[in-house]
């Protein structure tokens, strides 16, 4: 069978660098998807990105669809036949709608019923017949942000400037938004021409003669090896963040990397100023001595050649000194203000217009603060720290180096907290109250910053949620959910001895109290419970446990998250042991009955009639003293499988649901109390045994 390379060339006006990986791994997802789909054989798929272009090229293509032959299930026998044998109008229709005729139908038996069946033939079509559906999964890419360009209808990141589809050396037709596909595509903006490919195996090295270089990861190495040989050259150390590389690698076409510098007398600015300075606004690298200490140059890197290198690092040097000059400016001009000062201000800065004012919210994060200090039974010292990290954790806010670089907030309020005489570990504990950040950044070391970290948080979430500004699919504007994570990740991590429904009581009662919910506080919160759960079972999910163990554990209070979390682990690794599946079903059954009581239950041991019933109480009693004296999930779990053998015997002599409606009450009792152990461990009759 003949086969041919195939290239599907995007060409775009610039896109944001943060689109460009996302966007180029979803069109080659598509593509491979759509070559499975339509059982097209290839060799290889190889993808292209720059921040003009989005590019794949299928190596190998068969040039012919492959037949496929496929079974096709219709209705039961007696529902295709009558009783003298002939076809009924379902047999006829089910033949008709699969391309075949009735005397193509045989019968195969599915669990004792016999189902017609057809073998469906499908002859393959010529593969450049069918290339023009590739237009469908260009129109259905997806970006963070699409806007509607001129007066198209479609919503795409940026203008489609011009495309290729080109097959073997043969150009499929197809257009979008008045864009014809062709054979040619454009070089780089300033350093190349308009270009023919031939065919698609041209196309790597057609673009590199026009100083495109298409494949990012060679891009990417280009940088970094340039970075390697200024460090060698120069004696130098150049952090490179993964992050920021990526960018810039997004950010170029044909890179080339060079060097500035700026006056040594901004090196007393602290690093995390002159660092977020260069990557933040400018992408550019910082650069260090091999000591780590800063030293007064940055590292860019240029889209194109080196012609013109040095006016190039003087602009950048120009650039760079008038943001430095700034901080400086700030850095100076902050130290100047007083703490309380700068609180004042906060009363005047709206949050939400519907919430109130950041002075309002520090209130009220300060007075959670310290319930949550009280409620896990802080001393009195901590409790006074913890009360002032809170009451003045947002002050940097409104000074002029967070006001320009918003990056810097909480790490200014550090910094500018010592400089003030404050405490070291509230100075600490302000920078802090902001962690977790995101997905990949620790929580707070110290108590007081976990403290005041909940309550920021909790704080956050509850008051949007009472106003109805709750995440919906992809959308969460207040990153209500990264917030609830960080909570969930604190408390697990820190093991707080205090439930997280006693967490949101005591944050939903003063908002509750300033009146500016919309809704009654008992239906806040049980979406708030729904919310953390959410949040709770992506966590396990992403530890891999399996999803009916999950539901067992979420099923009631979530209770202390530390705990929670550990008895589904401990389920997880017991699944995997030969007496589980016993354990659990003598579990649940004990459950599952124990729901038939629905009054107090009061066992009276003089009611007992069998051994059986009078050793699972004494068993029960036993345990229960000890489950209760550990805080060990695995001793608790092994605590509940001891009762296993009592259980099934106890099943074995009794019967509950006796006539006499004493006996039947007292052994309800007895079940419900079992129960109730077993539910503060999880809801067993929820896992499942297979």
């Amino acid at each position: 069978m003949s086969k041919k390379d195939l290239l599907i060339e995007i060409g775009l006006e610039e896109l944001p660098a943060r689109f460009v990986t996302d966007a180029i791994e979803q069109l080659q997802a598509k593509v491979q998807k759509w070559f499975e789909e339509k059982k097209i054989g290839y060799a290889d798929i190889h993808k292209y990105s720059t921040p003009r272009r989005l590019a794949i090229v299928v190596t190998d293509v068969n040039e012919m669809q492959a037949d496929t032959k496929e079974e096709a299930k219709g209705p039961a026998k007696k529902i295709a036949q009558d009783a003298e044998g002939n076809w009924s109008k379902a047999a006829i229709g089910f033949a008709r709608g699969q391309g075949v005729s009735v005397e193509d139908i045989y019968f195969k038996e599915i669990k004792g019923v016999e189902y017609v069946h057809v073998m469906k033939f499908t002859k393959g079509q010529q593969v450049k017949e069918l290339i023009v559906e590739l237009k469908d999964i260009i129109t259905s890419l997806t970006f963070p942000k699409n806007m509607r360009w001129a007066n198209n209808d479609m919503r795409y990141a940026r203008p489609i400037k011009w495309m290729i589809a080109l097959f073997g050396n043969e150009i499929i037709p197809f257009s979008i938004t008045n864009v014809e596909t062709s054979n040619t595509t454009m070089g780089h903006r300033f350093l190349g021409t308009k270009v023919e490919i031939a065919e698609p195996a041209q196309y790597v090295q057609k673009l590199e003669e026009q100083f495109v270089i298409a494949d990012s990861e060679k891009r990417k190495n280009m940088i970094l090896a340039q970075l390697k040989q200024m460090e060698q050259e120069n004696g130098w150390v150049i952090p490179v963040d993964e992050d920021l590389l990526e960018e810039v690698n997004n950010l170029v076409e044909y890179p080339t990397a060079l060097f500035g510098k700026f006056e040594e007398e901004y090196l007393e600015l602290p690093d995390r100023v002159l660092i977020t300075s260069m990557k933040e606004h400018q992408r550019y690298f910082p650069v260090k001595n091999e000591a780590g200490e800063l030293l007064p140059f940055f590292v860019t890197v240029r889209n194109g050649s080196d012609h013109g290198i040095a006016t190039v690092a003087r602009g950048n040097e120009k650039v760079l000194r008038a943001r430095l000059a700034d901080a400086a400016f700030f850095y100076r001009e902050d130290q100047q203000k007083e703490i309380n000062d700068c609180l004042k201000k906060l009363e005047t800065i709206v949050y939400h217009e519907e919430i109130g004012t950041l002075a309002e919210k520090v209130s009220r994060v300060r007075e959670l603060t310290g319930k949550i200090s009280e409620a896990m039974n802080i001393n009195e010292s901590t409790r006074r720290l913890a009360d002032r990290t809170a009451e003045i954790a947002k002050f940097d806010l409104v000074t002029g180096m967070v006001y320009e670089f918003p990056e810097l907030q909480g790490y200014m309020g550090e910094r500018y907290a010592r400089i003030k005489g404050e405490d070291e570990a509230v100075a600490v504990a302000i920078n802090e109250h902001y962690m977790p950040r995101h997905a990949e950044d620790s929580v707070p070391s110290s108590e007081i910053g976990a403290i005041v970290s909940v309550a920021e948080k909790m704080d956050t979430i509850i008051a949007n949620f009472a106003i109805n500004n709750i995440p919906t699919g992809s959308q969460d504007p207040y990153a209500l959910r990264r917030q609830a994570s960080g909570i969930v990740q604190i408390l697990l991590e820190k093991k707080w001895p205090v439930s997280l429904e006693a967490v949101i009581d005591l944050a939903l009662e003063p908002i509750i109290e300033q009146g500016f919910a919309k809704r009654e506080a008992a239906e806040i919160k049980a979406d708030l419970i729904s919310f953390f759960e959410a949040r709770i079972k992506h966590h396990l999910n992403e530890q891999q446990v399996r999803y009916d163990l999950i539901d067992a554990v979420l099923t009631g209070e979530i209770g202390i998250v530390s705990s929670l979390v550990n008895r589904a682990l401990v389920l997880e690794k017991a699944k995997g042991e030969s007496s589980f599946k016993e354990t659990v079903e003598a579990l649940s059954r004990v459950m599952n009955i124990a729901v038939k009581l629905e009054d107090e239950p009061k066992v009276s041991v003089e009611l007992f009639e069998n051994e059986s019933e009078k050793a699972l109480y004494n068993e029960y009693v036993a345990m229960k003293e000890q489950y209760e004296m550990t805080s060990d999930e695995e001793k608790q779990f092994a605590l509940l499988a001891s009762l296993q053998g009592a259980i099934e015997r106890f099943f074995e002599d009794t019967m509950v649901m006796a006539d006499d409606e004493a006996l039947r009450f007292n052994r309800l009792s007895l079940m419900k109390k079992v129960a109730d152990v077993i539910k503060s461990f999880a809801f067993m009759n929820k896992v499942l045994v297979l």
